[in-house]
């Protein structure tokens, strides 16, 4: 199966235009950043994108440039990329083309969990943003729509690069790793709808509340919209 050409990743992008929230979930993190959204903002995230998906993106607007890195942890970053990878920034929040945007905005701050055995049953979060992502402290406004289109994106992308996928079993990995050793269960959106923790020892998904999740950082105060 050929790599998603730059004609590909348009119909991708397309079909994964859901809003994360009903809202604009921004506004509850911008205060605590500057005014600045941290998933709009490359001093909290450098988004990823595959060169297929950036010659798209470069060809429907002048929104996304090349990032140039600002020191050695992203020259590092940028080093450790393969080939079919780039680092890109936009022009920032207040010039969002929302039809323009990476993929990578779309899916923060989720990535696919992946199991042992190489099911991808839903959602997890990239954990070192927990103090910053309001999101993350308020797992239940992710929209039902948004979560499917999540699911059949990255299904899509999987069966078109099946390396993606084994990327995902292996960054799961690391989660459970780190939240057994935290002695922390891990929180899931189930693609079939729910919320559950995850064991991280034995794998064990147990349906819960989101109001159960944790809330981190500056946000163990606020109240859920």
């Amino acid at each position: 199966m050929p790599r998603p050409t730059p004609e590909d990743w348009a119909t991708l992008l397309a079909n994964f235009e859901a809003p994360i929230a009903a809202f604009d979930c921004g506004q509850y993190c911008a205060p605590h950043n500057n005014g600045e959204p941290v998933c709009c903002s490359t001093q909290h995230a450098i988004p990823v994108v595959f060169v297929e998906e950036w010659q798209h993106l470069k060809a429907q607007s002048d929104l996304w440039h090349l990032f140039k890195p600002r020191n050695a942890h992203e020259r590092q970053m940028k080093d450790e990329l393969t080939s079919a990878s780039r680092l890109v920034e936009c022009k920032g929040f207040r010039c969002c083309e929302r039809e323009n945007r990476s993929l990578a905005c779309r899916a923060f701050p989720f990535f696919p969990y992946v199991t042992r055995k190489g099911d991808f049953i839903g959602l997890a979060y990239y954990w070192y943003f927990e103090d910053r992502c309001w999101v993350i402290s308020n797992l239940r406004i992710v929209t039902r729509e948004y979560v499917e289109q999540f699911v059949a994106t990255y299904e899509e992308l999987f069966r078109r690069m099946p390396a993606e996928q084994a990327h995902f079993r292996e960054y799961s990995a690391t989660m459970r790793r780190l939240f057994s050793r935290w002695g922390r269960a891990i929180p899931l959106l189930h693609r079939a709808g729910g919320f559950y923790l995850i064991s991280p020892r034995t794998g064990r998904l147990r349906r819960t509340s989101p109001d159960r999740f944790p809330q981190h950082g500056p946000y163990k105060s606020e109240q859920v919209v």
